[in-house]
């Protein structure tokens, strides 16, 4: 099994939309090509303020030529499987970058790691995804370093490692229990339509973690696609009761038979509340899904 990483930054030039395709140049072509029905970590540049270091997972489908720019290529991602990562993956850490192979001889950092698309060992892909991932016992196999990190490097390409991690990544329990840990660490917990920030007794959030194009629907589990809604609010957007503009204006249905109510529960500057960082805001594609396919205009 062949991994890869990604270079990825919000304000990229390229026509990216992660959850679905990534574009890149012919110069990259013969290292994007071993990632081909391979699982490959999305990167944002250290350079980027607040990076997100690694931040998704995904399996790439196929590499075709862009047909919208010629010169150009595109890796789509297979449907279903990007998953943002619910704990940030910084680039580096106390010792030293999380990416080993990056390392040369003499254990500094390689050219390597300027390329914006590159392979990545099968135990570099386990190291990212687990710390990606919530620390609950049942998600993955520890991967412990220290004396054993030779031993872990001797079976890097064996089931032990990667199998379990790529179960994992296609569980939808799991993806579900991910993508609601990403959007309302996204969102603060607070419902993007309401504002409340409700929390139990024993300190879990009343806020849901809504998927705007659903995943029935070949919606991704990306925090793109996601935003945090109290339950009754989740209710009601899954029924198109209420949806948004392009431009997160709270929309209300005709069919709704109690406006006033409805009203008076929604944030009073009739938009919805947005994530700081503009990369875990809705996007404007599967908005529009929802508009066409959901909202009862």
């Amino acid at each position: 099994m062949s991994f890869g990483v990604f270079i990825h930054r919000a304000d990229s030039i390229y026509n990216d939309s992660p959850a679905e395709r990534y574009q890149f140049p012919p110069q990259y072509l013969g290292r994007a090509e071993p990632s081909i029905g391979n699982w490959i970590v999305y990167l944002e540049p250290t350079k980027v303020p607040n990076s997100r270091g690694y931040f998704a997972a995904a399996k790439v489908e196929k590499i075709i030529p862009d047909p919208t720019n010629r010169g150009m290529y595109l890796a789509l991602i297979e449907p279903g499987t990007y998953i943002d990562f619910a704990n940030r993956v910084p680039f580096s850490g106390p010792e030293g970058p999380i990416e080993r192979g990056l390392l040369n001889d003499a254990g500094a950092l390689s050219g390597r790691a300027q390329s914006a698309v590159r392979p990545l060992s099968g135990t570099d892909f386990a190291r990212i995804v687990e710390a990606g991932l919530p620390d609950d016992e049942d998600i993955l196999p520890r991967i412990d370093h220290g004396e054993d990190e030779n031993r872990v490097r001797e079976v890097q390409t064996s089931f032990e490692i990667e199998r379990p991690i790529v179960q994992t990544l296609l569980s939808r329990k799991k993806r579900d229990r991910l993508f609601r840990r990403a959007v309302l660490a996204a969102y603060d917990s607070k419902c993007a339509m309401t504002g409340w920030k409700l929390i139990n007794g024993g300190g879990r959030a009343e806020t849901e973690a809504a998927h705007i194009r659903p995943v029935e629907h070949k919606g991704p589990d990306s925090i793109q696609n996601g935003i945090a809604l109290s339950g009754t609010v989740h209710w009601m957007f899954d029924r198109g009761l209420i949806g948004l503009s392009d431009d997160l204006d709270i929309l209300i249905s005709r069919q709704v038979n109690d406006r006033s109510s409805v009203e008076a529960i929604l944030n009073k500057t009739g938009k919805a509340l947005t994530p700081e960082r503009m990369a875990s805001r809705p996007h404007p594609t599967f908005l529009q899904w929802h508009r066409e396919y959901c909202f009862k205009g």
